[in-house]
């Protein structure tokens, strides 16, 4: 009876029956009390259990490791870390001895909590106690370590122990988050030799992370091995594979895998359907992602808030706002309470229609719901009205999100330089940069293009090309956008023997001039009447396999005909058009 009322969740009526027992003198057993630990620990109430232990003499009753166990482990499922010790400790002083799974579940505990050195200890009193660690403390240290990159001694440990499947599926694991390829397949060739069998979890292993980093076609060649080897892929195997397809922009072929697995009877979840609304919603199909919604509905499996958000991200990037705003209702029509994600999304919706009141309305509504904004959500309001103009109210918004108790980071920064600057509000532009030096902001690429961007839109040619040099210095990598800013700085302000200097020095350090840097650079000789220079470098435009594009041959006409008349214009077009 107390365990069918406990299975039920009426712990009232398994404490009344306890007291019944105690008052006519029925000991309990310790199956009986393992039982009401367990009861308490399915309703997310193991204090009370603990509580009900403290008083298991009266019950006429002993304490016994097994009991210790389970009240141990029904601490752990709460993440009571600060009562697992001194439950321990008792359990010493009642002169009992832990047993493997008692060690297990401190382990766990200890590595739940991130307490490696305090791991490390207790493996060493197992061994000094006598008690060999087995799979499972194994399993669950080399997991631990291998989650904070400490793979090498992950792997020296487990030569200790006896090998398992977990063992190495943990290790694998630990190799492909680090980026290790090679050494997880080289481990499941070490599975092989000692005739391990590798399982669904190691291949799928594998074959995440490989769909991730884009190596499609290995990860079809996994797939294929595992259906070789008779190890059946599972709903995860499959979202993987999706994932990868999605991200490669391959979505006929991730619907496809889609398909093939409900028809292999393997049922998608709510992580598959979103992963597929993703890809969709990534490369714009959105009459695609409410199909693939539509199923998920018809399928019974619900919607969740990654769901609607992700629609909603992708309606506003689609600058529809009457397809967010249908998602929007439907989310919360369905009771689906939005997260900042999702209000982020919408607020995305709302800038990208300039509907800023709107978009700040939403805001005020996040606060009010107990949902604050983030600094994602500043982000995306500041960059909506520095597209629009709006810079003066993005600076408001920058101050303001002080007081909702999120910072700024570099990309806030650089949305509200690029504002300014286009703004041509270079005073306001500098003291945001000297700002993010006193607060030891570190600058990223983007933010240093924004401000040599900047620079060189105003003139300050010197102060550009002295940024430049503090990113080589620092080690930061100078991209096509950085070159190509200041080619076209260049040739504007007529300093077109520098501008053909570093257009030389790209090419020397092969990094290949696109079709921005030429046209640029055509465009400045071109003015400066070198038609033989443009000529040069048109002609080495094409070598380089960069065709130039009508709006630089309409130039180079143009040019051509006012400096040499029409049939030598014709001349140069006809020979370069031979090139």
């Amino acid at each position: 009876m107390i365990e069918k009322l406990g299975h039920n969740g009426e712990m009232d009526s398994v404490q009344y029956l306890l007291q019944q027992m105690k008052l006519e003198g029925v000991n309990c057993s310790e199956d009986l009390f393992i039982s009401i630990i367990k009861s308490y620990s399915q309703c997310g109430t193991s204090e009370q259990a603990l509580k009900t232990f403290y008083r298991i003499r009266e019950f006429g009753c002993v304490p016994t490791v097994k009991m210790y166990n389970h009240l141990l482990d029904a601490l752990l499922s709460e993440n009571r870390f600060s009562m697992i010790n001194p439950i321990y400790g008792n359990m010493k002083k009642d002169g009992l001895e832990p047993n493997v799974y008692t060690y297990n579940i401190l382990l766990k505990a200890l590595c739940k909590n991130n307490s490696l050195s305090g791991a490390r200890k207790l493996l060493e009193e197992m061994s000094n106690k006598g008690c060999e660690p087995d799979s499972v403390s194994c399993t669950t240290i080399v997991s631990f370590l291998c989650k904070y990159g400490e793979v090498e001694e992950a792997r020296d440990l487990m030569s200790k122990f006896a090998p398992s499947v977990p063992v190495y599926n943990a290790l694998i694991n630990g190799y492909c988050r680090g980026g290790k390829i090679k050494k997880a397949f080289d481990l499941m060739d070490e599975m092989n030799q000692r005739r391990i069998a590798p399982n669904v979890i190691t291949y799928t292993t594998i074959l995440n992370f490989l769909s991730g980093s884009g190596n499609i076609e290995l990860s079809l060649a996994i797939l294929a091995k595992m259906f070789v080897r008779g190890c059946n892929p599972n709903t995860h195997t499959f979202t993987s594979l999706i994932k990868g397809l999605s991200l490669k922009g391959r979505l006929i072929e991730a619907h496809d895998v889609f398909v093939q697995m409900s028809k292999d009877g393997i049922f998608p979840n709510e992580i598959t359907y979103n992963t597929l609304i993703h890809g969709l919603c990534l490369a714009g199909n959105m009459n695609g992602a409410l199909s693939v919604l539509d199923k998920m509905e018809a399928n019974r499996c619900n919607p969740n808030i990654t769901t609607y958000s992700t629609l909603i991200d992708g309606f506003a990037k689609s600058r529809d706002l009457v397809g967010a705003s249908e998602i929007w209702n439907k989310m919360v029509s369905f009771n689906c309470r939005p997260n900042v994600v999702a209000y982020t999304c919408m607020i995305d919706a709302l800038c990208g229609n300039s509907l800023f009141e709107e978009a700040y309305n939403l805001i005020e509504t996040m606060v009010s719901e107990k949902c604050p904004p983030n600094t994602v959500t500043f982000n995306v309001f500041i960059k909506g009205l520095c597209l629009k103009g709006r810079v003066e109210w993005a600076v408001e918004l920058f101050d303001e999100m002080e007081k909702h108790g999120c910072g700024p980071d570099v990309t806030t920064y650089n949305e509200l330089l690029d504002g300014l600057y286009k703004s041509k509000n270079n005073r306001l532009a500098f003291e945001l940069v000297c700002e993010m030096e006193k607060r030891g902001v570190k600058f990223n690429l983007v933010t240093y293009n924004t401000i040599i961007h900047g620079l060189c839109s105003c003139g300050e040619l010197n102060e550009a090309n002295k940024l430049v040099g503090r990113m080589i210095i620092k080690g930061i990598k100078i991209d096509a956008f950085t070159l190509n800013t200041l080619i076209h700085a260049y040739c504007k302000y007529g300093k077109i023997e520098c501008a053909t200097r570093l257009l030389e020095s790209m090419r020397e350090k092969r990094l290949c001039p696109d079709i921005v840097a030429y046209t640029s650079l055509i465009c400045g000789i071109s003015e400066q009447i070198d038609l033989e220079a443009a000529n040069f470098y048109l002609e080495r435009m094409i070598s380089d396999g960069i065709l130039p594009n009508i709006s630089l041959w309409n130039f180079l006409v143009r040019n051509f005909v006012s400096k040499i008349g029409i049939f030598g214009a014709v001349d140069r077009m006809n020979e370069s058009a031979r090139m």
